[in-house]
């Protein structure tokens, strides 16, 4: 009687009442787009579970209710290897068969969330040598994380041996919808060795065997490893992975991060073959912690490469919490350069990207309390995500987590089980996506005419020898990624698509760009230079920063800088360089270049780190900006039937530190420079406040997504061209119809929009 007076409770807490038979999704596998809450059974935090799951089906039952009631179309739930296979052979899955059960009587799909690093007592036991081991050679324990090293040919064969069994188990059940095989990867989840001063794992005898073997794809012979590394190794089982930083070469480095980097992807890939083997129809996914633009691929715990994870699964995502435990969210450009790097990464292999986890509410850590998370936060998280082509939404979690450091936090109900303003937003919006699978489904982003450059070799300048040791540090902490993030955030406002492209996808990709931007450009490999010198010769638009491939893949600096003979396409070389005393510096515009929009003779633009003295080499290569002592800074070339601009200094990072004005009209000058133009813009009556505005095309219609940043309300312009040819237009969240007018080639869209509001339009041809 307790458990039916909960479900009674909880469903008249929704705003609509329950059909008598809820529909199922139309479909499974890749031709559905989840939108999905994280439930796991009760209010257990993921990784763990509860118990005696039959005991509270009529418990759980209720939840499912709300969850569906609510709009949402599939509940992720999770798995633990420590929970499953208690005893070896012996296997618990009762939380998963009562959850595929009641998911299917209520007509909801399930992903579920595997967790391997939750490992069982036995393989430590049965494997004592499989435990992970640190740079120092300190072995980590397994307390309930991070479990054992993959490398360890036993530990392989059971871990693969568990997708197995549970993709067996789930076979036969209608609601099962797919994976998401690894949450978060690295080579250590879930555990923080605190006692270590600087972690940096795996150097066991399995992983390093596995490592021997990488390089020995990669020399063919000893002899040549010996080259490149500058070793006297008289056998391959001598090879070690390199753990000093030396004087003479850090080849041997950029060769352990980079097997790292395959490593995870290729552990990513044994899953998705061990579950495909058995379950080859169902949807394999797995999302990172967040995308490579905002973690570092020598951390110690081991980042993977988007692009590389994008390439092992169905569908690659990333976890997206704009406010996670921090007092200030993050900003509209912040979340957007997010955004952009995972659907590029994911859209170089064409099915999209997948938001793996959603912030829910607000967060916790420990003390640490993030700023509220309102309905209209994850709308407009929710939306943004869409607009660039998310093919599912995970929102983390149902309920708030019931125990550990994030006590409290992240729900999207509240603990006791009430419904928050937040749940039936982030509902109404499932429904409307639910409603309009097949326009979301076939939905596909504008395509980018500009690229920023993503090389993780930028962050091996140097091999282990810490960056920036002496003086003001924290100015340059992050350069890497500051200098990508100061560039995308000055062309935000714009509103033109920005994609990131992967260094190594430079030959394959770059000619689809008009203008490709290449931010702290220190270290490239040769044959992207190539590439880029391809590139611009075939009418391309090239924009680099200082001390552009002063050293090649292997950390050997170049004779010439630019080097890779780009300095002819650059028309320019270095002549001398310096760090400044304070880390910044400024350029003064001291020739205007009339096809460059927003540079005016006098202007000072605001540049960090470098001062790079700049030579022309040609008659067409002309200098533009000088450093306060004379030297030239900025020089403008051609090359073939391309264009250059080259810089030497570092303007991105300057820009995402202080913001300036005149850095903003710069780069955004640069857009005109290259010859590209909005199609859809959109203008309000007052100034130029924060109105984002993006654009998909699903088969022959169009959506617009129109986003009001700011804290008050606007009247919004939306211009959209569209050449010919009659056309509706209607509020996708609303089914209203929306009017415009027609000024020759544009559609122009009026709309009073209240703060933190999202417009969604669906432009439908009508001949």
């Amino acid at each position: 009687m307790r458990h039916l007076l909960w479900i009674v409770l909880l469903t008249c807490c929704l705003e609509v009442p329950l059909p008598a038979q809820l529909p199922a999704p139309k479909s499974t596998g890749p031709d559905f787009l989840p939108m999905a809450v994280w439930y796991g059974g009760g209010k257990a935090r993921a990784p763990m579970l509860e118990s005696n799951p039959r005991e509270k089906r009529e418990i759980w039952k209720a939840d499912l209710l709300s969850i569906r009631k609510l709009g949402f179309n599939t509940v992720r739930c999770w798995i633990d290897w420590a929970s499953a296979e208690p005893v070896e052979n012996q296997f618990n899955l009762d939380s998963l068969d009562v959850l595929t059960e009641l998911a299917q009587e209520v007509g909801l799909r399930v992903l579920v969330q595997v967790y391997m690093d939750s490992a069982p007592d036995w393989v430590g036991r049965k494997f004592p040598d499989s435990q992970f081991v640190d740079i120092s050679g300190a072995k980590m324990r397994s307390e309930s994380a991070p479990g054992f090293c993959f490398d360890h040919p036993g530990v392989r064969k059971a871990m693969l041996g568990f997708f197995t069994r549970l993709a067996l188990e789930v076979k036969n059940r209608p609601a099962f919808l797919g994976w998401d095989l690894w949450s978060e990867p690295h080579v250590i989840n879930w555990a923080s060795a605190t006692y270590l001063p600087s972690p940096e794992f795996c150097f066991c005898p399995y992983t390093t065997a596995r490592f021997r073997e990488w390089l020995k794809k990669k020399y063919s012979t000893l002899g040549a490893l010996n080259q490149a590394w500058y070793r006297r190794y008289e056998s391959w089982e001598s090879v070690e992975p390199p753990r000093l930083s030396t004087i003479l070469s850090y080849t041997d480095y950029t060769d352990w991060r980079y097997f790292i980097l395959d490593k995870l992807a290729e552990d990513l890939r044994a899953r998705y073959e061990a579950v495909k083997a058995v379950l080859p129809d169902r949807v394999a996914t797995s999302h990172a912690a967040a995308p490579s633009l905002f973690t570092h691929p020598l951390d110690g715990d081991g980042n993977p490469d988007d692009w590389l994870m994008a390439q092992q699964v169905d569908y690659w995502g990333t976890s997206f919490y704009p406010k996670h435990s921090f007092p200030v969210g993050r900003d509209p450009a912040w979340r957007g350069a997010l955004l952009d790097f995972s659907r590029s990464a994911c859209y170089s292999k064409a099915n999209g990207f997948w938001i793996g986890e959603l912030q829910g509410g607000f967060g916790t850590v420990a003390l640490n309390i993030s700023s509220t998370v309102t309905s209209d936060d994850v709308a407009i998280w929710m939306w943004s995500a869409l607009a660039r082509g998310a093919k599912a939404i995970n929102i983390y979690a149902w309920y708030p987590m019931s125990s550990g450091y994030e006590s409290g936090g992240f729900g999207l109900i509240n603990l006791d089980g009430s419904i928050t303003e937040r749940a039936r937003k982030a509902g109404g919006i499932s429904r409307t996506v639910d409603q309009a699978q097949q326009l979301f489904l076939k939905a596909q982003p504008a395509a980018a005419a500009v690229a920023i450059v993503y090389n993780p070799l930028s962050y091996m300048v140097g091999g282990r020898q810490p960056s920036w040791a002496a003086g003001a540090q924290s100015e340059f902490e992050g350069i890497e990624r500051n200098s990508m993030l100061g560039m995308y955030r000055a062309l935000f406002p714009s509103n033109i698509p920005v994609d990131f492209i992967h260094i190594n996808q430079i030959p394959e990709n770059a000619g689809q760009y008009k203008l490709i931007l290449l931010p702290y450009p220190l270290m490239i490999p040769e044959a992207s230079a190539r590439a880029l010198k391809e590139y611009v010769r075939n009418g391309g638009t090239l924009v680099t920063e200082a001390r552009l491939a002063w050293n090649d893949e292997h950390g050997w600096a170049k004779e010439i800088i630019p080097g890779f003979g780009l300095h002819e396409i650059v028309g320019c070389r270095e002549t001398s360089i310096q760090r400044t005393a304070n880390g910044k510096t400024s350029i003064e515009i001291v020739t205007v270049d009339p096809s460059i929009p927003g540079l005016r003779t006098g202007d000072r633009l605001e540049g960090g780190l470098y001062e790079e003295a700049l030579e022309p080499l040609s008659a067409g290569a002309k200098v533009i900006a000088k450093f306060p002592n004379g030297s030239a800074a900025m020089v403008v070339s051609s090359f073939g039937k391309g264009k250059s601009l080259a810089v030497g200094t570092f303007l991105g990072m300057s820009y995402e530190a202080h913001r300036d004005s005149k850095l903003k009209e710069f780069f955004n000058g640069l857009l005109s420079w290259a010859g590209i133009s909005p199609r859809v813009r959109v203008t309000v009556a007052s100034g130029q406040p924060s109105v984002e505005i993006r654009e998909m095309t699903s088969g022959k219609e169009t959506l617009l997504f129109v986003f009001n940043h700011e804290t008050s309300s606007v009247e919004a312009f939306v211009r959209f061209k569209q050449p010919g040819g009659g056309c509706d237009a209607s509020d996708l969240q609303t089914g209203e119809k929306v009017s415009f007018i027609r000024e020759g080639e544009e559609l122009v869209f009026k709309k009073p929009m209240a703060s933190s509001q999202v417009w969604v339009i669906r432009i439908t041809p009508n001949g």
